[in-house]
């Protein structure tokens, strides 16, 4: 079964028609706020922790090391509910989000280093710092693509622009003067157009690839994955009926002697 659901959920976050799909049109508004989100991620993750080594002799940084830890925690958690808001995956059970209530009377410093795990802080940091690469990377590849196809679209309505208002011919020297094909210009336009639709969808299944890629470097279907937590409530009643059958051996004639008394 749980590999039925994370194939299922693998399946739910793909997506097809991109040129169609709003989900696409809301991945790339994601690639492009990717570069400075992971910006400022970064800038805070180093700040804080560099902040916290320098204050330790004062005893300050280690209450802000664990406030740098739940940071990373947070951001982590917040890129992969936005990943699966884009993607229109469903937010997970609260059995995949249970965690143990904090004793009566912990301070506030005291649940921190209860909730601190090393590995899992050594794995947010090395994902904000890979959030980091791959903003600046995506942000990059997604807008060459687009800039290609969107180029080519409205390289018609540039020329005529220019030709109407400059006398400047762009389409003079081009590809097909060398081979001497003596195309007209809407012959031409029809072919840019072509060519340009062609790379935007290009362009478009290029940024959904690239959002699929997201997902899995930030673990957003592990949540999908992780094992159910047994409800707490089950054994509520199970000591009680154990001490009734505890009394029950204990005093075995008991129970027998109240008809006697009764018939006397």
């Amino acid at each position: 079964m749980k590999a039925t659901d994370a194939t299922s959920m693998a399946r739910a976050g793909k997506v097809k028609w991109a040129l169609f799909n709003p989900k696409t049109y809301a991945t790339i508004l994601y690639l492009l706020l990717s570069l400075p989100l992971g910006i400022i991620y970064l800038t805070l993750a180093i700040t804080g922790l560099v902040l916290s080594i320098c204050l330790t002799p004062i005893f300050i940084g280690i209450p802000l090391f664990f406030g740098v830890a739940k940071l990373l925690n947070g951001i982590v958690h917040f890129e992969q509910s936005m990943i699966r808001q884009i993607l229109g995956l469903p937010a997970p059970s609260a059995s995949h989000t249970y965690h143990q209530p904090s004793e009566a009377g912990e301070n506030w410093l005291k649940r921190m280093v209860k909730g601190f795990e090393g590995a899992l802080f050594i794995r947010n940091l090395l994902l904000v710092l890979l959030r980091f690469v791959t903003g600046i990377v995506f942000f990059v590849v997604m807008v060459t693509f687009l800039s290609l196809g969107l180029g080519f679209i409205a390289l018609p309505a540039v020329h005529i622009i220019l030709m109407n208002e400059l006398q400047l011919d762009i389409l003079e020297n081009s590809l097909f003067s060398y081979f001497h094909i003596n195309w007209t210009y809407n012959q031409q336009y029809l072919l840019y157009v072509g060519v340009g639709l062609i790379l935007f969808w290009i362009a478009l299944r290029v940024v959904n690839g690239l959002m699929q890629i997201q997902r899995r470097i930030m673990y957003v279907d592990e949540l999908y994955q992780q094992p159910s937590v047994a409800p707490m409530e089950a054994p509520i009643h199970a000591p009680a009926q154990s001490q009734y059958y505890e009394y029950q051996e204990a005093y075995p004639t008991q129970g027998m002697m109240q008809p006697a008394h009764s018939e006397l």
